[in-house]
């Protein structure tokens, strides 16, 4: 793993775990769901399961945390702060093996309840002026030609940003040699991020590519752009640090075509300490009602619930509550 990653998403992880701390602790049966900030699909997915379960769980029984992501959220769940959160497959991992991007942290206990539910490919994305400038989409040709870039990404804390830095990596490049060659790396929330492409602020844009994307969607309706491909050792290093290489869209108006990208998977995960059976109950609503989270955002509608159990769609073990489900319909 990256070592110029771990003092960067160790600072956010710890402050995204003090940012939660301030939240009260859980009644029991009281379910906070560990998200992202509002406008994210992974906010969409949590609202949408918040008024799915509550009504078994009881009234006010549950709150969406609009904070965290892919890489915080494993920690979020194993601090207490969150009895259930969105994550990526690959950072379910890299928290629970203790990965050096976590410092020395670990998150031995969490738990699966769902996953498989949709495929996570970070991609990038650049001006399409930008592109003309230096002459080439190669994106391995842009970041050795040492010129300057201005990158553009979320807040740490997103898994798009230490899968930028392995990007980066591949080609001797790093954050900090982009600051050196006169770039810039900018950071800043899902909302901000078509305004500055709009306004030239910004060359490459890395970031998660899901169907119906939000924030995607309004770059490429408001600003003139190209989808780049992931290259392939690039790629390479990616595969090595537990993302899935493969190919994303053409989703968006400028995709003209499909797209090298590494996906990253999500999973509903949950505390070991959740009891049985509400994570029995979440795994059961959830599945049960995949055709309203597909209605609910588009990323979900090729959701499999009958391989949501499978090893390579969660991660990490399953909590009972979840195994208890499968077998239940007899998928396991």
């Amino acid at each position: 793993m990256i070592n110029s990653m771990k003092m960067r998403l160790g600072t956010a992880i710890v402050a995204a775990t003090a940012a939660l701390a301030a939240v009260a602790p859980a009644q029991a049966q009281d379910i906070r769901i560990g998200a992202m900030r509002e406008g994210s699909s992974w906010y969409v997915f949590a609202a949408t399961l918040e008024q799915m379960i509550e009504p078994i769980l009881g009234d006010n029984s549950v709150e969406v945390i609009a904070r965290g992501g892919g890489v915080a959220n494993p920690m979020v769940v194993e601090s207490g702060k969150a009895e259930i959160a969105l994550s990526n497959v690959a950072t379910a991992v890299w928290a629970r093996d203790g990965a050096d991007l976590y410092q020395g942290a670990s998150a031995p206990d969490i738990r699966a309840l769902v996953g498989g539910l949709n495929s996570v490919y970070v991609g990038a994305i650049a001006r399409k002026d930008f592109i003309d400038n230096v002459g080439t989409d190669d994106l391995a040709e842009i970041i050795r030609s040492g010129e300057p870039i201005r990158l553009l990404m979320k807040p740490t804390g997103s898994s798009a940003v230490p899968t930028a830095e392995m990007i980066l990596e591949a080609y001797g490049s790093s954050f900090d040699k982009i600051k050196e060659d006169g770039g810039d790396v900018i950071q800043v929330a899902a909302a901000q991020i078509p305004d500055q492409l709009r306004n030239g602020n910004a060359d490459i844009y890395i970031d998660t590519m899901i169907k119906g994307h939000p924030t995607i969607t309004e770059v490429n309706l408001t600003a003139d752009v190209a989808f780049l491909d992931i290259p392939p050792e690039a790629m390479d290093l990616l595969a090595k640090n537990g993302l899935q290489p493969g190919t994303y869209g053409p989703w968006f108006e400028d995709q003209t075509k499909a797209n090298t990208g590494a996906n990253l998977g999500t999973v509903l995960i949950a505390s070991k300490s959740l009891d049985e059976e509400t994570a029995y109950q979440i795994t059961k609503t959830l599945v049960e009602n995949a055709p309203a989270m597909g209605e609910a955002h588009a990323a979900w509608r090729n959701f499999k619930p009958e391989e949501a159990w499978k090893p390579e769609n969660v991660g990490i073990e399953l909590h009972p509550g979840a195994v208890r489900y499968y077998k239940e319909r007899g998928w396991m």
